[in-house]
């Protein structure tokens, strides 16, 4: 017994011993005099670099993720499914991305020294993988700060419009999904999926719309298939960094509503699309709706990282990533007016607008049932090029 005592205060002995050597600080109660350590000094663990290394982390993790999921498309092999939690996005979306995205933008609006010009966007160049010579201006001294680099225009030349199918490509991109719409769910990249009417928006008001409103998923569809015989289908092209960044339209059609929804600017890359289910439905976009000859047909703009700023050329009241708007609101514009009782009429391969750098485009139309896309999931694809025809 006395040897485990004398054991038990010998440790006690060790593991105090660092103790006593830290500076006493003496305060007085109404008992006695109390003499205690900073209380900082006893904790090892401060909030700030747990957070670091926690975070660090975590990114390691998810780029290590993204490595494996490069390596299993190399191999040809199907990507498992592994959907982030709603911790998990709940923390995504508290990134000040909005912030960042509109701080980025006014970054890019700052005139380059003419001597800085080429080496920043040849390593831009270098980096993404950019065809300068496809650009209607080659000469790099001629942009004069990154957001004109980014808005560049092709040669006419380089972009043939395809005129023997009916739908064509609106920008370059990578394919991410396309087909029919079933069960009021679209899918985003295969296996996940987004609700049709969070992203469109709930049918709320008949006077500037152009489809009366739902009250279920089923007449929801209903209200967008006008034509008896018709399906509703969706293509998802993603923008990388380094593609052509303005959008066209797709076909002949007739917008005649634009309704747009300030939100998050989470990424919208092949493996975000992958992980967070409804990113789409998160992200800010702006949804033009309007008819072709088989009636509905709508194009979405999303926004992503760095790319707050969509702009539609004939848009002028368009104002995206605005700090006077909040998220989880929308707002509805109608073209139709008195003067102009069907909207803005466009041309298949007309400019329509553009991004401050890559982003998505989603395509939802109606169309009859042996509509036929000309495509392949994973592909890349260059504006004027087909989707689809009858």
């Amino acid at each position: 017994m006395w040897c485990l005592l004398h054991c038990e205060n010998t440790t006690l002995s060790h593991f105090l011993q660092p103790i006593r050597k830290l500076p006493l600080r003496a305060f007085c109660t109404s008992a006695r005099k109390v003499h205690t350590a900073p209380a900082r000094s006893l904790f090892l663990l401060r909030p700030l670099p747990v957070l670091f290394v926690t975070g660090t982390g975590y990114a390691g993790y998810r780029q290590y993720e993204r490595y494996r999921e490069r390596e299993l498309e190399k191999l040809g092999l199907e990507i498992p499914l592994k959907l982030a939690g709603p911790w998990e996005v709940a923390l995504y979306k508290s990134v000040p991305t909005r912030l960042l995205s509109r701080a980025w933008g006014r970054l890019n609006q700052v005139e380059l020294p003419h001597w800085l010009r080429r080496p920043v966007y040849s390593l831009y160049i270098w980096t993404f993988g950019v065809n300068m010579k496809e650009a209607a201006v080659e000469d790099l001294h001629h942009y004069r700060n990154l957001s004109e680099f980014f808005r560049r225009k092709l040669k006419p030349q380089a972009r043939p419009v395809c005129g023997l199918h009916s739908v064509i490509s609106p920008s370059d991109g990578k394919i991410l999904n396309f087909g029919q719409v079933k069960n009021c769910e679209v899918e985003q990249v295969k296996g996940v999926t987004y609700s049709l009417e969070s992203f469109l928006g709930p049918r709320t008001s008949t006077e500037d719309l152009p489809f009366p409103p739902a009250t279920s998923c089923s007449s929801f569809r209903s209200q967008l298939v006008t034509r008896e015989g018709n399906e509703l289908y969706h293509c998802v092209i993603y923008l990388a960094p380094g593609d052509y960044h303005c959008f066209h339209s797709p076909t002949d059609w007739t917008v005649s509503h634009r309704r747009h929804f300030p939100g998050s600017l989470m990424s919208v890359n092949p493996g975000m699309a992958r992980w967070i289910k409804e990113l789409f439905c998160h992200n800010e976009r702006v949804v033009l709706t309007g008819d072709w000859k088989h009636g509905f047909f709508s194009l979405t703009a999303v926004g992503a990282t760095n790319v707050g700023s969509i702009r539609i050329y004939f848009d002028r009241d368009l104002h995206t990533n605005s700090p006077r708007y909040s998220k989880g609101s929308y707002n509805d514009f109608s073209f139709v007016t008195h003067a102009n009782k069907e909207g803005i009429p466009m041309r298949k391969g007309e400019h329509l607008g553009e991004f401050n750098l890559g982003s998505t485009i989603v395509l939802i139309f109606e169309a009859p049932k042996d509509f036929n896309f000309k495509l392949k999931a994973g592909q890349k694809i260059r504006f004027g090029e087909a989707l689809g025809s009858l």
